[in-house]
């Protein structure tokens, strides 16, 4: 597997084209959402673009420059949540914390082309942002990762083991997660508890796989 955010180029179509999908592999087409600004770690939010969400990964792809297309694995978002608290980020968004190598995005900011960062630099940012333009999508795209975050779960040691989820709510960016809750089941979405939805009373909730936090 490639870890963390890439550029993409494999596309079909003229102008800016539409990404290609791997469906002998057994990839599919999940979700299309138009008027996305994507921010990657430090760098400066893009102009708007077209999100497409396949079963496997996240796919970014700009509606005005063709160079400027990112993708990243669902297997290295470790962390998605909705965010609308101003303090943390001006517009509300999909927040997510991908598994980067070692070195984290903040070494190197300043490091490389801002207009149009290298594989190198990209493969080192640990954040990402997804902006609608209708804040109204958010609860739509976070319900669609979740989708596809337990479509692509992390393999677990042990043959005995199973993936237990943990959702809550006023994620920050520091990582602080004050309320937990463990879950063993996958037929309830998360965000959601004995069939009490709450996600449009939620400031934020949160997807994450427990095995990131060895003391769970």
């Amino acid at each position: 597997m490639i870890v963390g955010i890439r550029h993409f180029t494999d596309r079909i179509g003229e102008g800016i084209g539409q990404p290609r999908f791997d469906s002998v592999g057994g990839e599919e087409l999940m979700h299309v959402q138009p008027g996305i600004t994507i921010a990657l770690g430090r760098l400066s939010p893009e102009s708007p673009g077209t999100l497409y969400i396949s079963n496997r990964r996240v796919i970014w792809l700009s509606d005005t420059d063709r160079d400027k297309c990112y993708s990243v694995d669902f297997l290295s978002i470790s962390l998605h949540a909705v965010s609308r608290d101003p303090e943390t980020y001006p517009s509300p968004c999909i927040y997510t914390q991908i598994e980067a190598e070692d070195a984290k995005d903040d070494e190197f900011e300043g490091g490389s082309d801002a207009e149009c960062p290298d594989e190198t630099y990209l493969s080192k940012i640990t954040e990402m942002r997804l902006v609608p333009h209708d804040p109204n999508q958010l609860d739509t795209l976070f319900d669609i990762f979740c989708q596809c975050v337990e479509l692509n779960p992390e393999p677990l040691e042990g043959d005995d083991e199973e993936n237990s989820w943990i959702f809550g709510e006023d994620f920050n960016d520091d990582g602080d997660l004050p309320e937990w809750h463990l879950s063993e089941d996958l037929a309830n979405p998360i965000g959601q508890v004995n069939g009490n939805h709450d996600l449009a009373h939620s400031v934020l909730h949160v997807c994450v796989y427990c095995y990131d936090y060895p003391f769970i």
